[in-house]
Order: structure tokens, then sequence, then C-alpha cells
């Protein structure tokens, strides 16, 4: 159901409000770019920042602004149950095509608390539901037992983002859920060693920039151009790596700046570039041939 290049895509912010112009330019340029589909207010998009109005606003302008042309994955989770069932439920009611639900953070439950977040969100609404795993921001791992319980157990969790950077952890996802289950890469350098293994994509961060060739590696992949896809994943590395130079989105939006795709702005806690560390970036992306 989910494959391809999903770009994980950014909040573009001018004096601290949301540019929907620039917002809808953003949404264009995946489209005409071959993006498989959208997620507005995933850890890209500064989903922990936003206020609920301005959260709101985002997936249903996304919705608007994609009209259908591709699915998209509304970034509904939480650390607080109800407040995910209230996103996820907006979500839904305006149009989104799937959620996707990051493990709830900070308050670190058990796999048990895990099931019942999880499920009870799913039984609040119709949409599929993409679980979202990713320990390093939120203190806790899904378990592969976890998943493949919630995806018998409820019929929309149809799918995970897996940003574990464990390839066995994940080998066991697949191996333990059943058929139609989607594994998609939450971690852009995996995206290729993540299909190999039965993934059917990733939500990408460097797709931001340049989607193309993202969804270019992941479609000869799948046509089973081997040889292809990994000449693409070895171009694409170094540009990877310099999307981490610093915690994600901030390299992603100040390379966006420096190529003139939107204001670089970030929400504190989240803070301008190290000088030494912009440096690398825009080596990177003059290597990659993004700049001059």
């Amino acid at each position: 159901m989910f494959s391809g290049s999903i770009v994980a895509l950014v909040t573009p912010f001018k004096n601290n409000k949301v540019d929907e112009k620039k917002l809808k330019e953003l949404v264009e340029f995946q489209i005409k770019s071959g993006t498989a589909g959208i997620v507005p207010c995933g850890t890209t998009g500064e989903s922990a920042t936003l206020s609920p109005a301005e959260h709101e606003r985002v997936i249903e302008l996304t919705v608007k602004f994609v009209n259908k042309r591709i699915p998209v994955i509304a970034g509904t989770g939480s650390n607080s149950t109800d407040e995910a069932v209230v996103l996820t439920k907006h979500a839904e009611d305006c149009g989104a095509d799937a959620s996707l639900q990051v493990s709830p953070y900070y308050n670190r439950p058990t796999q048990k608390g895990l099931y019942e977040h999880f499920k009870t969100v799913a039984d609040h609404v119709d949409i599929p539901v993409i679980l979202y795993n990713i320990a390093s921001r939120t203190g806790v791992n899904i378990e592969p037992e976890t998943i493949a319980r919630l995806a018998k157990d409820c019929k929309n969790i149809v799918a995970v983002k897996e940003a574990s950077a464990n390839l066995e952890q994940m080998s066991r996802i697949r191996a333990l859920c059943p058929e139609g289950f989607d594994l998609l890469s939450g971690d852009d350098a995996l995206t290729l060693p993540v299909m190999s293994i039965g993934g059917t994509g990733i939500i990408s961060v460097v797709a931001n920039i340049v989607p193309k060739d993202v969804a270019a590696m992941v479609k000869e992949f799948h046509k089973g151009n081997v040889k292809k896809a990994q000449e693409a994943h070895y171009r694409l590395l170094p540009l990877v790596k310099a999307m981490f130079i610093e915690t994600n989105p901030i390299p992603v939006k100040t390379a966006m700046g420096m190529l003139g795709m939107c204001e670089p702005d970030l929400r504190l806690p989240m803070s301008a570039m190290l000088p030494e560390n912009a440096e690398k970036l825009r080596k990177a992306l003059k290597e990659y041939g993004l700049l001059r």
C-alpha cells in the first residue's frame, strides 16, 4: 500500500509563522519530481513546535494542495493518547489518506502501554495508520513482537516507518508481520539495505532537496535494476550524511535556504547551524552539483 520515495516535508516559516505560499510551492515541487507521498507535520516538519492550530492548518493545506494526486500521510502522533486521537480524527476528517504515529516520547511506556496507545488511536479512525519507530528521539523502542501484534489485531495498522538503524530488528518485523504489512525505511542512508530485506520504500529527509534522485533509486530497485540503485545510493550517501551533521531538520532547512527553496527559519529549541557545520553542508551541496 505504501511504497516509493515519500517525503517528510519541512514546514516553511517566515517571520515565525507558517509560510503557506511556500508550502504550496514545496508540495508542487515534490509532486512534479515524482515523489510517491507527502508527510506533513512529522519530525522534519517540526511538529513538536507547531501550535495545535498550526498543526491542523498545515495538514489541511497539504491535503488541499495535493488534491488527491498522491497520498498525504499526516503526522498526528503525540505522547498523549487523547491528543493523538484528536489530531488523527482531524486529519481523517480533512481528507488525509493515512496517519503517521510516532511512539510516545518522554513517557517511556512499556510494550503493553505502546500496544494500548496505538490500538486506541487506530480504533478511533478508519484511515490507515503507519507506526513510527525512532527510539533515538523518543526514548522507547517498539519491539517487533509488539508491531506484529498490532498488525494482527488492528486492520488499519498497515506499515511501520523504521528508524532504528537496526537491520536485524527490521528483518524480524518483516518475518513476524503478515504479508502486505509495509516496512518503510526511516533513515535515508539505509533505504537500499532496507529494500533488500523486503522494505517497500523510504520516508525521506533528503528528498526535500533531491526528490527526483531518491524516487529514481527506489524505482530502479523495484524494477530489478539493482546496480543502478546501488549507483544512486552511493552518489546520495555523502549528501545524506550532510543532512545529519546536526539534529534534523536543522541541516535540511539550512540547505533549502542555501538553495533558495525556502527561508532557513527554525523554531527554538532548534537553532541555526554552527558556521563550521554550515560550511561542511555547503561543500556537500557543491560536490553533489546543487551549488556552484
